[in-house]
């Protein structure tokens, strides 16, 4: 079954202001605008939003390497991947 990706989107929004310091509403977030440069994420914080979009997910965050990790960049970017690993081994997907 396909991904619904904009409800993942939305559900990596929601988590992505969890975050944050100073989050804007959800809508407000660009897909595309750099986690770190324009939403001022720490390291701490990305492995936190991550750990918790993969459970809200219910995606295993094993399926990602630190590579992986460092390749996301974007909210696009973090959506992207986990919309790749949503239906694994979850036949209910």
């Amino acid at each position: 079954m396909s991904v619904d990706l904009a409800s993942l989107e939305s559900t990596a929004r929601e988590q992505l202001c969890a975050v944050l310091l100073r989050p804007p509403a959800p809508a407000a977030l660009d897909l595309d605008a750099d986690l770190v440069g324009s939403y001022a994420l720490t390291s701490l914080n990305k492995v936190l939003f991550l750990t918790e979009l993969c459970e809200a997910t219910g995606v295993d965050l094993a399926h990602f390497t630190e590579d992986d990790l460092e390749g996301m960049h974007t909210l696009r970017h973090v959506t992207e991947a986990l919309a790749r690993h949503s239906t694994e081994g979850n036949p209910q997907a």
